[in-house]
């Protein structure tokens, strides 16, 4: 299954946090829901990692010579 983008899984994460300070949701639901949530905010917490070591690894290279051939994910 291919990676969910960055921002569409903050819409996600922001509408269950929405929905669980709403107070409407039942507690079996509410579980459910903040179960959704943890893994959605640990898949961007690796999206932002990825991001931030791609950017380490551009500001350390020469101003001329940026190449992002060995840039792994």
């Amino acid at each position: 299954m291919a990676q969910e983008k960055f921002e569409d899984s903050l819409k996600k994460l922001e509408k269950i946090v929405s929905e669980l300070e709403s107070g409407k949701l039942s507690l079996d639901d509410a579980l459910k829901k903040y179960e959704e949530g943890v893994k959605i905010s640990r898949d961007c917490s690796k999206l932002l990692e990825s991001a931030q070591k791609k950017i380490s690894i551009l500001s350390k290279r020469e101003p001329a010579g940026f190449d992002t051939e060995d840039i792994k994910d």
